[in-house]
């Protein structure tokens, strides 16, 4: 597990404010492992693999891509049960997904709008941020 999860925390760096490198890296393959990961037991994992979701799904067609592979459910699942970084980078990753037409049904169906407005009013200011979108 700490071999996938350094993998994520790579990805997400990898990734963060470069255009191109969010397009490489979704083609090459890395969305359906990042969803995987978020369904392990291994709350690290979970975190660096939202995060990592979060960045690639700043481009449009990534957020289609990560919806498809099924990782709105596990990001609602660790708003619910995550521990606060878990929370937090679960709901970045919602917040930029939500940014695509097709996603916003689909989040608020899964049931994120009532961990979002928990974390509203008990996270930090960064979970407060993200939550909010």
């Amino acid at each position: 597990a700490a071999g996938k999860t350094q993998a994520a925390w790579t990805i997400k760096n990898i990734v963060f404010n470069n255009a191109e490198n969010r397009i490489l890296i979704a083609r090459a393959g890395a969305v359906e492992p990042l969803v995987e990961l978020l369904r392990t037991e291994d709350a690290e994992g979970k975190t660096q693999a939202a995060g990592a979701l979060s960045n690639l799904a700043v481009n449009a067609d990534n957020q289609t891509q990560i919806a498809r592979a099924g990782a709105v459910e596990p990001l609602v699942g660790m708003l619910r049960t995550g521990d606060f970084q878990g929370k937090t980078q679960a709901a970045g990753a919602l917040w930029a997904l939500a940014c695509g037409l097709n996603t916003k049904i689909t989040i608020a169906r899964a049931g994120a709008v009532e961990p979002l407005m928990e974390l509203l009013r008990t996270g930090d200011d960064t979970g407060k941020t993200q939550a909010a979108g």
